[in-house]
């Protein structure tokens, strides 16, 4: 299956660059879209380069969008190209998002009545929020509360796009414990 994560600046670096390893880890086809341009800087300084511009990217072959959270989200909300794009996955492709990125979608509408988590304070609006859950899986929406279950994240969306016993396989690899 093919992934895409769409990052602008001020992403978070670990609720991405944790999937992002994950995921490539898990066997699957991941590309790391950025909206200014060749490179996109995290809220802590870190830049990644050789990323692919989100202006012509074609996402019409991409079966799951991940979003990190970070301040980048204030962005994406205002971004009309990123909601369209968010909206046509919607129903039909999976969307990841963890942190604040949750919210974006609940301000959409897209997770009333889903069962969601986000950061405490941007729990997601008309979503059932999963109180004392970290990462909720509800049809083709997976969200997740933060950096520090940035790993569950992951294998979540691992084990969702190859499967139980590929999220089992990279669990291993890596020696997490849950």
């Amino acid at each position: 299956m093919k992934t895409a994560i769409v990052m602008d600046n001020g992403f978070e670096e670990l609720e991405a660059m944790g999937p992002i390893d994950m995921l490539i880890r898990g066997g699957l086809d991941l590309d790391i879209v950025s909206i200014p341009g060749t490179s996109v800087t995290g809220r802590s300084g870190v830049t990644i380069t050789n990323v692919i511009p989100f202006d012509g990217y074609d996402f019409s072959k991409v079966d799951c969008l991940i979003i990190p959270g970070g301040p980048h989200y204030q962005k994406l909300e205002k971004n009309e190209e990123v909601l369209d794009l968010i909206k046509t996955f919607a129903n039909e492709k999976i969307i990841a998002a963890i942190c604040a990125a949750p919210s974006v979608l609940g301000n959409k509408g897209l997770l009333d009545q889903k069962r969601a988590v986000a950061y405490p304070g941007f729990e997601p609006k008309g979503s059932i929020y999963a109180e004392g859950e970290f990462v909720v899986r509800d049809g083709k929406y997976i969200t997740a509360k933060g950096a520090g279950v940035c790993l569950e994240f992951a294998l979540e969306l691992v084990s969702c796009l190859k499967g139980k016993a590929a999220a089992e396989k990279v669990k291993d690899e890596i020696q997490c414990r849950k």
